[in-house]
This record gives structure tokens, sequence and C-alpha cells, in this order.
């Protein structure tokens, strides 16, 4: 799975290089994060945190751009406690290196999917005050496919939503099956935009 994701980057930057213009930028936002647990009966909820980053938007047609990011992200879910248990926490923070192909309408509007590729930054379980790590019980890289669509106004400001659906496993346990999902809002700027 590494080896065709880093292919698939390696094609993907040739083609950026070759491409009519590329613009820079930053962006940020809210992460509604948790997971899917395989034929689990936990009450888990999201873990709200936020993500922030860069990007770099490649032209490679009048319709299609590249757009591969590098952000920080955090992650992660809440199990609740019963009774006179206390709430679990349990924060995963990664480095996510997405790749999204994008489609731009000349409205401004614009719809995305690909890959993403994360490297798991931390990971601390957290009980009441007493927080433990435990990131040796985590997979140090994770594999998600995302979708979104997002608005870029003629300044270079923007806003964006996206759902990045889980692949990989993230736990070293053998089952059950733990993957990652997020929902992200946020916005964007990008310095000396190219909208068609």
């Amino acid at each position: 799975m590494k080896k065709l994701f880093i292919s698939a980057v390696a094609i993907l930057s040739y083609l950026g290089i070759n491409a009519q213009s590329t613009a820079f930028g930053l962006k940020g936002g809210l992460n509604v994060a948790t997971v899917h647990v395989k034929n689990t009966s936990y009450n888990i909820d999201p873990r709200i945190s936020a993500y922030a980053g860069g990007l770099a938007h490649i032209h490679l047609s009048k319709e299609f751009a590249l757009q591969p990011e590098l952000t920080f992200s955090g992650q992660g879910f809440k199990v609740n406690g019963t009774g006179t248990n206390a709430d679990q926490h349990y924060n995963l923070n990664y480095l996510n290196l997405p790749v999204m192909v994008q489609y731009m309408f000349n409205s401004g509007f614009r719809i995305e999917t690909g890959p993403q590729l994360g490297a798991m930054l931390s990971a601390k379980y957290k009980v009441g005050s007493v927080e433990t790590d435990v990131k040796d019980a985590y997979k140090t890289l994770d594999f998600d496919w995302g979708f979104g669509l997002g608005y870029l106004t003629h300044s270079g400001f923007g806003v964006d939503a996206r759902y990045n659906l889980g692949i990989a496993k993230i736990n070293d346990s053998e089952s059950p099956k733990v993957t990652n999902n997020v929902f992200q809002a946020g916005i964007f700027y990008q310095f000396h935009p190219v909208r068609h």
C-alpha cells in the first residue's frame, strides 16, 4: 500500500512540475474525528479538535487540479463512561499528506477526491486527570481516502469541507479492526490564486 501511494505521489508530482501554474497556500479548521470499530458495542463519541497546514494547488488544465497538502490533524475518539466510570479519551495526533484531484467549476466551486497517508505523532489515553502514552498500541502509518468540496473567492480566501474515510487498520492488536473517520470543515488562503 505504501509503495503504491509513493508511486502515485511521484507520478502526480511529475505532472505538477509540468503543470500550467501552481499556487501555494495555508489552511486550517475544525475536525470532528471518530473511529469505526468492527463488531463493537462501545458507545463511541467523536473527538472535536483542529487541523492546520499548507497546500500547493497545481493546475493541470482549465478544469482539473492537483492539490497535495501537509497538515497536522487532531484525531481520535471518546468512549462514554457508564455509572461511576469516567469517560475515556483517545487523543491521536497525525501528520497527514493528502493528495487531492480536483475538478473546478467556473463559479469558484470545486469537488475533490484522493488518497491520504498519515504518520502518527502521538497517542494519549486519558481518564479523568490521568493521561497515559499509548502510541505503542497503534500503527505508525495510516491510509485514508478523502472526499470533499470547496469554494475559492477571487481574493484567494476559500472554504472547504472534507470527509476522510479510514481504509487501513490503525491498531496493532489482531482484533477488532479500528479505522479512522474524520470530517473536516475550515478555511484556506491561496497566494496568487488561479481561478478559471
